[in-house]
């Protein structure tokens, strides 16, 4: 039983020269595509080593760079938040981040809805406003949340409300192109039972697809809000409110110590959004 393996290797390899003759073009190497391969990954590592000369890439620097890092890093130990009243002043600026990621998430839900429905190829027949769309929404997606940040804090003025612009702004384009593709990809056959006792149009969407792409959107909304947590303290540091500004102020005045404690917070606070998150979207789609 044990000599088997070895038996159909003698077996195959004796029978290799007759293989080889009957198939030729199985056994033939394709230099082509072994040459396209070769010049790809040539290609991948040239622009890898330009790239690592355009930015002036040292490792002198970065080794001298970590001695320096270990520095800071024993200059945070321990975290502290200096005074009682800093603290509530660091708690006040983390609810008002959560307050940006939680309101941008939401109005990116909301505005998205109907964007996605209109970019769905089975909802609208119309070639020339799908593409309208689907090109408007990859435009604005492809505008980075920093970006957007700076461009409402010169809208609206500084402060937490255009920070929630940002994030509503630049989710919205990428909720509507998860919820446009789900809905794509929903069954047509509760559609087709819709209509078929009479349904029209609108009632087919409503009773056939929202059902299947419902919890798709709420489990995207969850991630996004954990994702967007840390988006609005980043946005802070432009001057958008929340957590950010402090930690911006911090780090410029060298306050290490408060540094790792605001960073400290940020963490704690993410992890929970993300345990949570997880229990939620997992009772959204049905798994325990």
């Amino acid at each position: 039983m044990s000599d088997a393996p070895a038996d159909l290797r003698a077996a195959f390899l004796a029978r290799g020269a007759e293989m080889e003759a009957a198939y030729p073009q199985m056994f033939r190497a394709d230099w082509r595509t072994r040459a396209g391969t070769i010049g790809l990954i040539g290609g991948a590592l040239l622009v890898y080593v330009l790239g690592l000369y355009d930015l002036e890439f040292s490792p002198s620097v970065i080794f001298h760079g970590m001695w320096r890092l270990a520095d800071i890093v024993g200059l945070m130990l321990p975290p502290s938040p200096g005074t009682w009243d800093r603290f509530l002043l660091y708690l006040d600026a983390l609810g008002q981040t959560l307050s940006i990621a939680l309101l941008g998430t939401l109005a990116a839900a909301l505005l998205s809805v109907p964007f996605g429905f209109l970019a769905a190829r089975n909802v609208v027949a119309n070639g020339i406003l799908h593409v309208l769309i689907r090109r408007s929404l990859d435009t604005i997606r492809s505008i980075d949340t920093l970006i957007w940040a700076l461009i409402w804090i010169n809208v609206v003025g500084l402060g937490p409300f255009a920070g929630a612009l940002a994030i509503a702004s630049s989710d919205f384009a990428a909720y509507a192109k998860l919820m446009s593709e789900a809905i794509e990809a929903a069954d047509r056959r509760p559609v087709e039972g819709v209509a078929a006792s009479g349904g029209g149009r609108l009632t087919a969407i409503r009773f056939g697809i929202v059902p299947q792409v419902l919890p798709i959107l709420a489990s995207q909304v969850l991630y996004y809000f954990e994702s967007n947590t840390r988006s609005a303290t980043i946005i802070g540091v432009v001057g958008a409110g929340g957590i950010g500004l402090h930690l911006s102020e911090a780090i410029r005045v060298l306050e290490w110590q408060e540094t790792s404690f605001l960073i400290l917070m940020v963490l704690v606070t993410v992890a929970i959004i993300d345990a949570l998150s997880g229990r939620l979207r997992g009772a959204i789609i049905g798994r325990r």
